[in-house]
């Protein structure tokens, strides 16, 4: 077989499916995901702060046998490792969130659906039998929320994640220049109400940017979380958290868990990084409530650190959605494969048999 007839090589870690990824997309949608707020130092800084943490091993510990399961909000999972809710999957691959429901599934964790999906949450929920959350915004009308929530609902979804990181919409500088819009064909399934009006395909830098901004309420407090409290028995996790004092009112308004978050850069730059925030909402929520962090997770030794401060799991986001624009679903399985072994390696050379295991005191 000569030179050109050889397959590409297989991605072997989450960076080269990133890689691959960005040699198949177009780039409006490679930078639609890729991208982040301004200059985007947030977005380097949540991968970076992970490579500037080192971890103190334990040696000797009997580590033939190993157990990377747990259970986030009661729900039994094969690893540490949830889905993050990231919108328009389709931009990926057209089976979209369908595929990328699938391989979370097959994986053994939770996928988290975002409202701004090609496919309606009614649709990935006969799809796909596995555990599943929404991800909702409290918008000007309530009424589109309270919609959303008891859509959520009958569709089985069990559990609600309030974003709260956006009042406003940050200002991504690479969909402006990219002109992003929705293909012909691509919409916003769970946004299809009269009350909203069509999201526009280009409209001046960046249209879609424009209708999300509108449909958002920068007027919030944490009494309209209280508000959404009240519409459903669902546990509602809290996305977006940065800050221990936010993490208390947070546990005030009834939250079932928080999800130490900062967009993945997307809102505000120069947001410090998500692992550097971590400690301090553990140690505000002291046990009360589980908290979760994303952001910048890209190979197994982030996962053991982010939970040796203290986290219940991580989220992934960008790498999924990578994993999914390579290969449908298989590449969103094993995207997860990969980091789920690189987690296992990493547990067991820190002298760690199970994710109760993984304590503080493994931080240097």
């Amino acid at each position: 077989m000569n030179k050109t007839q050889e397959p590409a090589p297989q991605p072997i870690n989450l960076r080269d499916y990133e890689q691959s990824a960005k040699e198949r997309m177009t780039a409006m949608a490679f930078g639609y995901y890729a991208s982040g707020a301004k200059d985007e130092i947030t977005v380097a800084a949540n991968q970076q702060a992970y490579n500037e943490i080192f971890l103190r091993y334990r040696v000797l510990r009997g580590v033939g046998t190993r157990d990377t399961a747990t259970t986030v909000l009661g729900q039994d999972v094969a690893l540490p490792i949830l889905v993050a809710p990231c919108a328009f999957n389709r931009l990926a691959h057209p089976l979209g969130e369908l595929a990328t429901a699938r391989g979370a599934k097959a994986a053994g964790t939770i996928y988290v659906m975002s409202t701004m999906s090609n496919i309606s949450m009614e649709d990935v929920a006969k799809d796909s039998h596995g555990a599943r959350w929404f991800q909702l915004y409290i918008y000007k009308d309530r009424g589109v929320t309270k919609s959303l929530v008891e859509r959520a609902e009958a569709a089985g979804y069990t559990a609600l994640v309030l974003t709260v990181d956006a009042p406003l919409l940050g200002h991504r500088e690479a969909d402006v220049r990219n002109h992003f819009h929705l293909p012909d064909g691509l919409i916003a399934a769970n946004l299809r109400d009269p009350k909203l009006g069509e999201i526009p395909q280009v409209a001046g830098a960046s249209g879609i940017a424009e209708y999300f901004a509108n449909l958002l309420d920068d007027n919030l407090t944490w009494r309209d979380v209280e508000w959404l409290r009240s519409l459903t028995r669902l546990p509602i996790v809290i996305k977006g958290i940065d800050r221990g004092d936010d993490a208390q009112h947070a546990i005030d308004t009834g939250a079932a868990a928080i999800i130490c978050s900062n967009h993945g850069g997307r809102q505000l730059d120069t947001a410090r990084p998500t692992i550097h925030a971590l400690p301090e909402v553990i140690d505000a929520v002291d046990g009360r409530v589980e908290v979760m962090v994303d952001g910048g997770v890209r190979r197994g030794t982030d996962v053991l650190k982010a939970l040796a401060f203290g986290a219940r799991a991580v989220l992934l986001g960008r790498p999924v959605l990578w994993g999914l624009a390579v290969d449908g679903e298989a590449g969103v399985r094993r995207v997860l494969k990969l980091l789920h072994a690189e987690f296992d390696q990493a547990m067991g050379l820190c002298g760690c048999r199970n994710v109760g295991e993984i304590t503080r005191d493994l931080i240097a």
